[in-house]
């Protein structure tokens, strides 16, 4: 009695052990397509120029949306304050230029943009 209960476990182990490889072959395993990556924001291209205590940015959207842009400088002495220009629409297709200035010198200048919306004031012709 010993010998057939151990044949059928062995049949019922290679029966297992086939069903699994012919379900490995017929259903192969199924990998999730990665996820596309986030198209990049639209912003104005924008060029810096420093010249001593004074900033011009040049900013062109060559984009269908219209970006607003600001222009934040911080100043080198502690007692002259860091200046934000006003935020302006730049349409598609437009150029601004906007420009700021420190009294004494110019430690870091950067914009920034926000996405616009059409009819915003500000808007770039």
């Amino acid at each position: 009695m010993h010998s057939a209960s151990t044949s059928a476990l062995r049949r019922t182990t290679a029966l297992l052990f086939a069903t699994a490889a012919l379900a490995a072959v017929a259903c192969p395993p199924v990998h999730a397509a990665p996820a596309p990556a986030p198209a990049p924001p639209l912003e104005a291209e924008c060029g810096t120029h420093l010249r001593g205590a004074h900033v011009t940015v040049h900013c062109f959207n060559g984009n269908s949306t219209i970006d607003r842009v600001q222009l934040h400088i911080q100043c080198t002495r502690w007692w002259d304050p860091g200046m934000d220009t006003a935020p302006v629409a730049v349409a598609p297709a437009r150029h601004v230029t906007l420009s700021q200035r420190c009294w004494l010198g110019i430690r870091h200048a950067w914009v920034t943009h926000t996405p616009g919306t059409p009819g915003t004031p500000g808007t770039s012709d």
